[in-house]
């Protein structure tokens, strides 16, 4: 990660967005739905797929079910995800053109819940590894869905994290404070000994910054 601690500023706990900051994908969204999508005998321009599903993913309700009951959860993340598949694949012209959709997108959200897709970045596990020496406590913070606990597992980064709030384990997705303030709480942590660390502005960025932490936006 690009930045230093010293001695003199050290945050109880860093929180850490997980993807596109701990981890990002082995190629593009498009290349992999379209490789999907030809091993189930469909074929689709990747460049296509990828700008359709950008525009659906932006087009999406944030990943988030305030007042759902936690059994009802994965069957919640599984629809929200099957919606914008079906809607990047509608983009392009192909959504009727697979002889069984539902056998198809059951196959690519169970792909994405191997490690197969993902690449941990190089300088993460130097990073996790050189700050937990230091004292400090590590947590993530993810508008991800419950594939994550399983993701972070597979790429051998669970380890190093104390604890893991998911939007749709909260009911409230980043920028929303109230995010943040879970993922306080269970570090016992006061918002001015945190800091989070993120690549999205909207996201990372301002909404630790709002919520009183130290926020760190990185590029990758």
């Amino acid at each position: 990660m690009p930045f230093d601690l010293t001695s003199g500023d050290l945050p109880k706990v860093i929180y850490l967005d997980a993807f596109g900051t701990l981890f990002g994908l082995r190629g593009s969204v498009g290349e992999l739905y379209s490789k999907l999508a030809w091993q189930a005998q469909v074929n689709t321009d990747a460049r296509a797929v990828n700008r359709a599903f950008y525009q659906s993913f932006a087009a999406a309700e944030r990943l988030a079910f305030p007042g759902a009951a936690v059994e009802a959860i994965p069957a919640l993340e599984y629809r929200w995800w099957q919606a914008i598949v079906a809607d990047t694949f509608k983009r392009v012209g192909a959504l009727d053109k697979f002889a069984d959709f539902d056998a198809f997108c059951a196959n690519l959200y169970a792909y994405f819940e191997t490690a197969t897709p993902w690449q941990v970045y190089a300088d993460t596990l130097p990073a996790l590894t050189r700050w937990q020496a230091m004292g400090i406590e590590l947590g993530v913070i993810s508008n991800f869905d419950s594939r994550l606990h399983r993701v972070l597992d597979l790429l051998a980064l669970a380890p190093h994290f104390q604890s893991v709030t998911l939007s749709t384990e909260v009911g409230a997705a980043k920028p929303s404070a109230k995010i943040f303030a879970a993922a306080l709480a269970k570090h016992s942590c006061a918002a001015d000994r945190a800091w989070h660390v993120g690549d999205s502005e909207a996201e990372d960025y301002i909404g630790a910054k709002a919520a009183g932490m130290r926020a760190i936006l990185i590029a990758r």
